[in-house]
């Protein structure tokens, strides 16, 4: 195999899996449900994308044709996470789940809440 594809390979396994890493360390240790929930939305769906295009690169190079096994991953990837974080915050809003001392702006929340509350 050549050196700049080896190179590419790893640069964007090693970006991928410090995010991935990044991701997992904020769900682990950030203070509350909606802190907690920027973490694997955020990083891990972008660590995923560099492990997955370093895949794409690789087996791209390896078949002699565009594999887009992994572009697919990648696109279900980048719609259900968004739609999936929504959906969670929505629940713990409605749910009235607490949110830490240390959040700035507990008006809005409070807004947002008796807003979304079924009638």
């Amino acid at each position: 195999m050549e050196f700049w594809i080896e190179l590419v390979v790893s640069v964007f396994l090693v970006a991928g899996a410090v995010f991935v890493f990044i991701g997992s360390l904020g769900l682990a240790k950030l203070p509350d449900f909606y802190t907690r929930l920027h973490a694997p939305t955020k990083a891990t769906t972008l660590g995923m994308g560099g492990l997955l295009a370093a895949s794409a690169i690789l087996m791209t190079y390896q078949q002699g044709h565009l594999s887009l096994h992994e572009l697919l991953i990648t696109l279900f990837l980048l719609i259900t996470a968004p739609v999936t974080a929504h959906m969670l915050a929505k629940t713990a809003m409605h749910h009235k789940l607490q949110i830490t001392e240390k959040t700035v702006d507990k008006e809005l929340s409070k807004r947002a809440r008796e807003r979304n509350t079924p009638t």
